[in-house]
């Protein structure tokens, strides 16, 4: 992967210059953040899209899927699956992606705990939006992602976020 560069919006294959990190000064830039970024995914032809959320505890991982999510038209609630590791929403009819995948991998200690979430097949479906919150908890088990997201906090309603 290119550091400081983004996957979205544009044709198979192409870079967009990375936006620089920027900081979101409450909630509802966060999740206006997350719809424009929902807007602007393009997916691959080749496989699943994947796109990494990393951050700390309380960073706003969640809360940025569950934006992306709404956007899409996800009308079910979206909640962490700390417990069961992956929650899978079908997408409406329109939608560029079929399903969104959204796994939580806090709890696992190596990507071959991947295994049992089906995490190949899911990623060979090219219809599939995964949205993988603690990639650093199985990276030796993932591809590279087509974008990465860091999410830090700055204060209790405030955000750092940048793409590569």
């Amino acid at each position: 992967m290119i550091a400081h560069q983004e996957r979205v919006a544009a044709p198979l294959g192409t870079i967009l210059p990375m936006r620089e990190p920027r900081t979101l000064d409450s909630l509802e830039v966060l999740e206006a953040e997350a719809a424009a970024f929902a807007h602007s995914l393009v997916p691959n032809d080749a496989h699943a899209t994947l796109v990494t959320l990393s951050g700390g505890l309380g960073a706003g991982k969640t809360t940025f899927t569950q934006s992306v999510a709404r956007t899409l038209g996800v009308t079910e609630p979206v909640t962490s699956p700390t417990f069961v590791l992956a929650k899978s929403y079908p997408l409406p009819a329109g939608n560029a992606f079929s399903t969104l995948v959204h796994i939580d991998a806090y709890r696992l200690e190596e990507g071959k705990d991947l295994v049992p979430l089906a995490f190949d097949e899911m990623m060979r479906d090219a219809g599939t939006l995964v949205m993988l919150e603690w990639p650093e908890m199985v990276a030796d088990g993932l591809p590279a992602a087509d974008v990465a997201i860091t999410l830090a906090p700055v204060s209790d309603t405030s955000r750092t976020i940048s793409y590569a």
